[in-house]
C-alpha cells in the first residue's frame, strides 16, 4: 500500500481531518489523533494495549510497539507497504473507533 492510499483511506473515515504536530502529519477525529505518518512506509495507530498485544502476536512482521511510554499506552508502528490492504483498513478503522466520539461511531455502524 502506498502513502497516498493510506492517506485517502484515513480521510474517508467520518469526521477525519489531517493536521500535524511536532512536524509529523497526523489524522484525527475531533481533536484526538488516531494515526500519524512519521516516515515513509510507517504509520502509527492508536490502539488499546490489548489490541496492540493481539496485533503484535498475529502480525509480528508488520507491527511493533512504539518505544517507551507511548507504546505502553497502545501506540503501534504499522509498516504498511507490504501489509495486506484488508489488515491496514481494519487496523485503521479500529484506531479511528478508539478515539471517535461515541455518537459518530454508532452512526457509522461500528461498536466495540
Amino acid at each position: 500500500m502506498l502513502t497516498e492510499e493510506i492517506e485517502k483511506l484515513a480521510l474517508s473515515l467520518p469526521g477525519t481531518e489531517e493536521n500535524a504536530h511536532f512536524g509529523t502529519r497526523d489524522f484525527r477525529v475531533g481533536k484526538r489523533i488516531f494515526m500519524t505518518l512519521p516516515e515513509a512506509g510507517r504509520a502509527v495507530f492508536k490502539f488499546t494495549p490489548d489490541q496492540q498485544r493481539m496485533l503484535l502476536e498475529m502480525e509480528p512482521g508488520v507491527c511493533a510497539a512504539v518505544p517507551g511510554g507511548w507504546g505502553d499506552r497502545g501506540w503501534t508502528s504499522f509498516y504498511f507497504v507490504e501489509a495486506d490492504e484488508g489488515l491496514v483498513r481494519q487496523s485503521m478503522e479500529t484506531a479511528w473507533r478508539n478515539v471517535a466520539p461515541k455518537n459518530l461511531v454508532k452512526k457509522n455502524g461500528g461498536g466495540h
